[in-house]
């Protein structure tokens, strides 16, 4: 089988197309250009998605994971070249499946392969399972290290053996074991260790049927006479309870006549407050009536405060009437009077001053002067020396006249501010302001008593309306259970009397309903058990007797209880020739399931002798094989390699025989050695009539350039009997391939 073009909508491809050579095809591109989802969207077309795929955490199914990005359907065609002939598959969506369409038809003609399908697609053109070319001819990226597979079995038995792929020697192993383990895991878990533990238990059923019975034969007599201890109890707590009922029927009768006397007086006292209010009601009037004669008390107290009120406002009154300085004046035309007075009489008073009056004459003798200039102005000098001497007297004289008339002025002042301040008998000007507040408190405190007197003459009055609105209301409270009561006087001993009644009805009915309980507490009439009534208290303890029949009776249950409990044990062991009989049959299985362990046991030897017989034939051929192939990878660093029956690889130098697990090797020989066991695998194991092609995803990635050259020229010499593909990131394979026969692809 050889691939010629392959056209992919998958993941990040989009109507990509790829078309390998036809021996060996390096293909060449950087990260994330889609080399590995070229070797993914291949075995998808050879093999489809696996069934039971399913996404989880950490992991998105294939069919999931590779859905295109363009948001395209997922579909491609691979076409190849298949016994001499050319073919085409095709894989696409097809209703709500995304990989669900398929078709395999002759490239030429376009008529269907005959018997090829969906599901025998793979094998069919590879010639192995899905799981075998996964082990073999798909390198994937990342660990390519061999993993234990059935399939793989069967295909190297199938090689080695008769050609049957139908089984595999851990499905045979696994059958086995699992038929051993039915029958005994270990001392606890399989069908022989159930056999003997039900054996034990029949064994142990027998044995305690006889404890069992003896046992239910003493709990028998032990009933028997418990019943009689009852019997005897009983007739003497009977006894007692007929005592107790005639007693009990008598004190029911006297306190039936003590609730019938108390409710004949409770009704007479209801009858009697027929007409009368309730407590609440009742209470509220009694406040009201103490809230009356508060009324009162308060007033007494306002018509005796009314004689000292209007004597206060009439002497106020006096006072502002009589004032000698502002009578008639309110106390805003006072202020204003006395605040001129104060400011003239101030004036007036004030006391000569030299500075002031050296500026008067310095004036009057700059007015003469600047007279005189104009008046001489222009003139010559010998009149100015004339008039010279009578200008200054002049001069002088108007200063004179002018001091003169300065001083009687300002004592004429002084006088009149002297016959202000004498009206109102006053030192200073400050004074005349002092009489003016003065008389404003006079008419404040007249104002103030006036309005005192006003609001007691008001309050009289109110309290007047209040205490008769009131006293109104009690009386028409009052008059339906007390008619004869028609002032004041009588309404207190109305309203006690009232709720006396209430009282004696309240209490009435307290006695009426204690005598209820006394009547209730008392037992109602019990049955009197046959037979005459002791006139007497019988003999014993009631409490005493009745303790002790409990008693009787509690064991008399518990024996019961443990003679059916004993019956049910029989009953359950079941019968004992049953028992026996079933003994005889689980020994007998025992001993043949025993017997099929043996077998088993000596089925598996034989089995692991077979498949050590197989190994032996084809380990040293697989385990040669992949030793050349790691020899030539590793430039015979290591000459041998080989596979466990677990699948362990191992290598080895070839001096002295030792070997080193894959886990022990460096990332790039460990790759180099899971490379030739694939390789020996796939010379071995996969068919050579039809070979299929070789994918290997970056597998060289961790080799360093010496062992890269080597890896390249083994796969060169493979592509010569299969097809090879080689994905690679890198650009020194393409270098190392230059003019080797091989396909260089670049993405």
């Amino acid at each position: 089988m050889r691939i010629l073009e392959m056209t992919a909508t998958f993941g990040g491809l989009d109507h990509a197309k790829l078309c390998p050579g036809p021996g060996f095809t390096l293909v060449s591109a950087p990260n994330e250009s889609g080399k590995s989802t070229w070797a993914a969207f291949l075995r998808a077309m050879l093999y489809g998605f696996p069934a039971r795929d399913r996404d989880k955490v950490g992991y998105i199914a294939e069919k999931n994971r590779y859905q295109p990005w363009s948001g395209a359907p997922m579909e491609g065609t691979l076409t190849l070249e298949w016994q001499g002939r050319e073919l085409t598959l095709y894989r696409g969506p097809k209703g709500a499946t995304a990989w669900g369409a398929f078709s395999a038809v002759w490239t030429a003609t376009k008529e269907p392969v005959p018997g090829l399908t969906a599901e025998n697609c793979g094998e069919t053109l590879t010639g192995v399972t899905r799981e075998v070319f996964e082990r073999t001819a798909f390198f994937p990226q990342g660990s390519g290290a061999p993993s234990p597979s059935a399939e793989l079995e069967k295909r190297i038995a199938a090689l080695w053996t008769t050609g049957e792929e139908e089984v595999s020697y851990s499905q045979v192993e696994r059958r086995l074991l699992d038929w051993r383990n039915r029958r005994k895991v270990n001392v606890r878990v399989g069908r022989i260790p159930e056999l003997e533990g039900e054996l034990a238990q029949v064994n142990a059923a027998l044995e305690s049927q006889g404890a069992i019975l003896e046992r239910s034969l003493a709990a028998q007599r032990e009933r028997e006479e418990l019943e009689e201890q009852r019997t005897a109890l009983h007739t003497q707590v009977q006894a007692h309870a007929a005592y107790r009922a005639a007693q009990q029927s008598q004190r029911r009768q006297e306190a039936q006549t003590q609730l019938t006397q108390a409710q004949d007086k409770a009704q007479a006292a209801g009858a009697a407050m027929e007409h009368l209010p309730d407590d609440e009601a009742l209470h509220q009037a009694q406040g009201e009536l103490k809230y009356l004669n508060d009324l009162t008390n308060r007033q007494t107290q306002a018509e005796n405060a009314i004689p000292p009120a209007r004597e206060k406002a009439e002497a106020a009154r006096e006072q502002v009437e009589n004032d000698p300085y502002f009578k008639g004046m309110d106390p805003a035309q006072a202020a204003a009077q006395a605040g001129s007075d104060r400011d003239l009489s101030h004036k007036l008073l004030r006391k000569f001053d030299l500075r002031r009056f050296a500026l008067v004459s310095a004036v009057i003798f700059a007015f003469w002067a600047l007279v005189l200039s104009f008046l001489l102005w222009g003139e010559s000098r010998d009149v100015l020396l004339h008039v010279a001497p009578i200008a200054a007297a002049a001069l002088a004289g108007g200063i004179g006249l002018g001091a003169v008339l300065l001083f009687f002025g300002l004592h004429l002042n002084q006088k009149k501010g002297q016959t202000i301040l004498a009206k109102y008998h006053a030192q200073t000007p400050q004074d005349i302001t002092a009489r003016a507040t003065t008389y404003a408190q006079k008419v404040t405190a007249a104002q103030e008593a006036q309005r005192a007197c006003e609001e007691a003459r008001a309050e009289l009055d109110r309290l007047t309306v209040e205490k008769l609105a009131l006293t109104d209301k009690l009386l028409t409270f009052v008059r339906p259970f007390a008619p004869e009561v028609t002032n004041p006087f009588g309404l207190s001993a109305a309203l006690s009397k009232a709720l006396q009644q209430r009282a004696w009805y309240r209490e009435a009915q307290t006695q009426a309903q204690a005598a209820r309980q006394v009547l209730e507490a008392i037992p109602g009439a019990q049955e009197v058990p046959e037979g005459p009534v002791p006139a007497q208290p019988p003999e014993g303890d009631p409490a005493d007797l009745s303790a002790r029949l409990a008693l009787v009776e509690r064991d008399l249950t518990q024996v019961r209880d443990e003679s059916a409990r004993l019956r049910g044990e029989l009953n359950s062991l079941g019968d004992p020739a049953e028992l026996t009989a079933r003994r005889e049959a689980l020994t007998e299985e025992l001993e043949r399931r025993q017997g099929e362990v043996e077998a088993i046991n000596a089925a598996l030897e034989s089995l692991k002798n077979a498949d050590d017989l197989l190994r032996e034939r084809f380990s040293p051929a697989i385990n040669a094989r992949a030793g050349e192939y790691l020899s030539t990878l590793t430039g015979g660093r290591y000459a041998t390699a080989a596979l466990t029956r677990q699948f362990q690889a191992l290598a080895g130098t070839g001096d002295a025989g030792i070997q080193r697990q894959d886990l022990l090797l460096s990332g790039g020989a460990a790759q180099q050695l899971y490379l030739a066991l694939r390789l020996a695998m796939c010379d071995l194991a996969l068919p050579q009539e039809e070979p299929c092609p070789i994918l290997l995803d970056d597998t060289l990635d961790s080799f360093d350039d010496g062992r890269a050259a080597l890896a390249l020229e083994c796969l060169l010499e493979t592509s010569k009997n299969r097809q090879v593909l080689l994905f690679t990131c890198h650009s020194r394979e393409k270098a190392l391939l230059a003019g080797k026969p091989a396909t260089v692809v670049e993405l």
